[in-house]
């Protein structure tokens, strides 16, 4: 895969801090860990010593007699055709939570081996880990891998547009050729979203066909792990819940409703279902927030949450949504068109911020479709779908709080004006960069 992941400059970190301990890597399936692991073992190691547990039970057996490094390492070089040399092998555990004791090894890699660089990753670990058998904490660092992002897309697609973009060191109006090259990327990216196998499609020229079979494959594997993985009263609640994303993102409010996911269904019924899918990397569930303070979590009311997928593009193949509305008006697709915008605006301030969004409503009468914590200021967000950045709720925000800033994505130019920073949907991963430049 030809595609530049700017995860891997934290990876290159990882590798060279003295401080070091195994590492996991978290993070959907299909989001390309397994790609990311090795080419960095390829490009910053003279070895790679893949392991991969879901491909190997007899490997899984292994564990279960030592997890001592010193008579693990001999055992695991017969799996392996490469040397497995201190400072100069990158070791991978892949598909990890196949083997409960391969991940509490960790712990003694970390303790009396720690000249060896580890790390292991799994596409279910979130799960995994959730259960809390044999987790060596404390022992471990944690790295989050998202979707490909636009900012990661652009790079590959638009070099120069991109430089342009990166270099911008103050707010105002863009050239019309970027808006008009950067938008072009933009409408592309919304098709295939940040799934690599499918935006290497889009990149790549294969054509939307090919982009649309490759997200409906995946679309199949996330069904088929709801089967094999989950336990198995709660296969057919995910499944409801997950066939019901685009539908409670079609609502008004997008609040989620149970009722939606099957008629009399309570909220108690389907709280495992959702934490599966949460753990599994596969929804956000933002919840809402009763006030602006710090920290947003101390303030969730629990009861009251919207769920996105972690994928715009796979939210797009669910919805079954055809791509040419991204380049064509249509009247029909305007009410679930700014659903899709706040999930690729969520996907975006995600991997960017430290502590995920909550939305905020006031008594019923005003509703701000993010707050964002950006250091110690807590920040209104609103996202509009076409031009039109004028907002009673964002109004009633302002008047209420009094906040450093306030944000609007929306199609309209870049500016900041009366403490609004108004940032156009495509550069919606630069946000972080703009606000820095606000300071």
């Amino acid at each position: 895969m030809d595609l530049h992941r700017d995860i891997m400059e934290q990876l290159v970190e990882w590798k060279g801090s003295p401080a070091r301990k195994p590492l996991i890597l978290q993070g959907a399936r299909q989001i390309g860990k397994t790609w990311l692991m090795k080419h960095f073992g390829k490009r910053c190691f003279k070895y790679v010593a893949y392991f991969n547990f879901d491909q190997s039970e007899e490997l899984c057996r292994e564990f279960e007699s030592t997890k001592e490094p010193s008579r693990l390492l001999p055992i695991l070089s017969l799996y392996t055709d490469v040397p497995i040399v201190a400072g100069y092998t990158l070791i991978i555990f892949d598909e990890i939570q196949q083997s409960n004791k391969a991940l509490n090894s960790l712990k003694y890699f970390c303790e009396v081996a720690p000249e060896y660089h580890v790390i292991a990753a799994g596409s279910l670990l979130g799960v995994a880990l959730s259960k809390g058998d044999s987790f060596p904490v404390g022992k471990v660092e944690f790295l989050r891998m998202y979707p490909v992002s636009f900012r990661e897309f652009l790079r590959r697609d638009d070099e120069k547009a991109f430089r342009f973009l990166e270099g911008l060191n103050e707010i105002g109006s863009l050239p019309e050729i970027i808006k008009n090259r950067v938008s072009e990327s933009y409408r592309r990216y919304q098709v295939c979203g940040g799934m690599p196998a499918a935006a290497v499609c889009m990149l790549d020229g294969k054509g939307v066909g090919e982009v649309e079979r490759v997200q409906r494959e995946i679309l199949q594997a996330y069904m088929l792990d709801f089967a094999k993985h989950a336990a198995g009263s709660d296969v057919p609640r995910i499944s409801a819940i997950w066939d019901s994303i685009p539908s409670q993102l079609a609502r008004e409010n997008r609040k989620f409703v149970y009722k939606l996911v099957k008629p009399g269904a309570r909220a108690r019924e389907y709280e495992d279902a959702l934490l599966w899918l949460q753990q599994a990397g596969l929804i956000y569930r933002v919840f809402c927030c009763s006030r602006p303070g710090l920290p947003l979590s101390a303030y969730d009311d629990v009861a009251a949450f919207k769920i996105y997928l972690f994928d715009t593009g796979l939210l797009r193949a669910m919805a079954a949504l055809p791509p040419e509305v991204f380049w064509n008006s249509n009247i029909m697709y305007r009410e679930f068109r700014g659903a899709l915008t706040e999930n690729a605006i969520l996907q975006s301030l995600v991997p960017q911020l430290q502590v995920q969004p909550r939305y905020w409503v006031s008594n019923a009468t005003a509703e701000v479709d993010f707050v964002i914590q950006y250091g110690a200021d807590v920040l209104p967000v609103e996202v509009k779908s076409g031009t039109n950045t004028s907002g009673k709720s964002l109004s009633v925000y302002i008047k209420k709080y009094i906040p450093a800033y306030s944000i609007i994505y929306s199609e309209k130019e870049l500016e900041y004006r009366d403490g609004v920073l108004r940032i156009p949907h495509f550069m919606a991963d630069w946000t972080v960069k703009l606000l820095n430049l606000l300071k």
